[in-house]
């Protein structure tokens, strides 16, 4: 049987399109010495690398 990894189901998303999402880094603290263009940015959610989109789908079968 494979099993997920759950490291990586933890930290990426599988969306109903299949584009696999994961979050921006540099969000938890010391938010003020960042600007609001960074801040706002980082809020959203990034599309992981066409690359890495494969070993993901992989390690997340039932995602």
């Amino acid at each position: 049987m494979q099993k997920t990894r759950k490291s990586i189901a933890k930290r990426f998303k599988v969306t109903g399109s299949g584009k696999v999402m994961r979050r921006s880094p540099n969000t938890r603290h010391l938010l003020s010495s960042k600007s609001r263009k960074q801040r706002r940015r980082a809020n959203k959610a990034k599309r992981v690398d066409s690359g890495f989109e494969k070993k993901m789908k992989i390690s997340m079968p039932f995602a």
